[in-house]
């Protein structure tokens, strides 16, 4: 790192190591146009992609010793296009799900969705009234595997109804995990999304609220997607959308699950915020 003091949100070196093949092969047929390998070092633009998405600064205010927003913005917008950054976080789930004892592809998703206020630069057209919650800005529709591991995501104004975000994560998850036959979703979906997960061959079931209950009561089935969310508003760059572009919002929730993987699969525990009690840091 340069010899740079390092920051919680900076990749470990077995971390690195997972995903180092990847970026280094798109490097390696995406070079210079000065025919130079780059004047800043790939790791360390993934450690400033992290450090965006953990602590949810503004592109400009990214630390003077991490490469300059410019570089930064420029990988991230590429991986963002041309789909690596999906291609990384899919290749962590498969090995995920490997960790766990289970087969790389899920055979059951839980679909769930977000709303979240957007930033004054999200343009009006993708942003809108959620009717339900009376929230501006925009839905995140994500759907998960029954580990909480994502499968698809879909970025949307917060007008959209949860009827059409169920359908696109049902195409999504149909195009990227074909062995998928069985889904849950909440009662904020409707019959058309059961009836087209029915034309994909994938049987939706709604799962209710019990009658009674108050407040957060977790739904059987449906609680890992509740806590998938949980665990994305670790990263501060998701509790609002500050993205102008939707397609980088979900780029966005793509790094923050690699960050989460990648955690997971090193076994390296995901820093805290919050400082350490007056006790532990005087060795008490």
């Amino acid at each position: 790192m340069g010899g740079r003091e390092s920051y919680p949100s900076d990749l470990p070196d077995e971390a690195w190591e997972l995903i180092r093949p990847v970026i280094t092969a798109w490097k390696a047929k995406h070079p210079s146009v000065s025919g130079h390998a780059g004047q800043y070092a790939m790791r360390e633009i993934v450690n400033a992609i992290l450090y965006q998405a953990r602590t949810g600064c503004q592109w400009r205010y990214l630390p003077h010793d991490l490469p300059p927003r410019s570089a930064v913005y420029y990988y991230f917008a590429k991986w963002r296009d041309d789909g690596t950054a999906e291609t990384i976080h899919d290749l962590l789930r498969w090995q995920a799900r490997e960790m766990r004892k289970r087969h790389e592809d899920p055979t059951a998703v839980v679909l769930d969705s977000q709303t979240v206020r957007a930033s004054a630069n999200a343009p009006k057209d993708t942003t809108g009234l959620d009717p339900g919650k009376k929230s501006p800005g925009r839905k995140r529709g994500i759907a998960t595997d029954v580990l909480g591991l994502i499968i698809a995501v879909v970025v949307v104004a917060a007008s959209v109804h949860d009827n059409a975000i169920g359908i696109a994560l049902l195409d999504k998850v149909a195009a990227t995990a074909p062995t998928v036959t069985k889904g849950w979703v909440d009662a904020g979906f409707k019959q058309a999304v059961v009836e087209h997960g029915a034309d994909l061959g994938i049987g939706i079931e709604i799962v209710q609220r019990e009658p009674g209950a108050r407040g957060f009561t977790p739904e059987p089935k449906r609680w890992v997607v509740e806590q998938t969310f949980g665990t994305l508003m670790l990263h501060r760059r998701l509790v609002r959308d500050y993205e102008t572009l939707p397609a980088s919002s979900v780029a966005m929730i793509h790094w923050s699950m690699t960050d989460v993987m990648l955690r997971r699969l090193t076994r390296t525990a995901t820093p805290t915020w919050r400082d350490a009690p007056q006790a532990s840091r005087s060795g008490r």
